[in-house]
């Protein structure tokens, strides 16, 4: 008599299953990827701003939860560039007033710098949430994004 609990042995076949019945076959997901990724491996590469937000919402038709992060994205990164130019701006204008130029130039640079923490702090909070499989928003920014993925429309 085999024995049952070596892996090598063939177990018996039920008569249930063995009646000619195929087996179920697996239910799609409701939010099944285009790509060939985990959904959280994917919503956490489209939290990579703008860039990834970009690549990860044209490639993604179908998963709403890398589309949210993807287009979250978009717009983090957008605000971060605009943020990124204006101080660019702010700081060459501080640097030329005679006088006090140098004072108010270093003054905004030490107040730049905490913004991109900032930034930076919420972009791995983000990527974080999203390899977690959580659909966290970033304050104001991701109402706008859910708008814009759900196909509402945005004021």
């Amino acid at each position: 008599m085999p024995d049952p609990a070596d892996p090598i042995q063939p177990q018996p076949i039920p008569a249930s299953a063995s009646a000619g019945t195929p087996p179920p076959s697996p239910q799609p997901e409701v939010n099944a990827s285009t790509l060939d990724l985990p959904s959280n491996i994917a919503a956490a590469l489209a939290c990579i701003p703008l860039i990834g937000g970009i690549v990860f919402y044209v490639m993604e038709k179908r998963d709403s939860f890398v589309r949210f992060y993807a287009m979250q994205s978009i717009i983090f990164g957008g605000a971060w560039l605009l943020f990124c130019v204006f101080d660019s701006i702010i700081h060459a204008i501080f640097a030329h007033v005679p006088a006090i130029g140098v004072f108010l130039a270093f003054v905004w640079g030490l107040l730049a710098m905490l913004v991109h923490l900032a930034f930076v702090v919420i972009w791995i909070i983000a990527t974080v949430k999203a390899f977690s499989g959580v659909r966290w928003e970033i304050p104001y920014i991701g109402a706008t994004a859910r708008k814009q993925t759900d196909g509402g429309t945005v004021l």
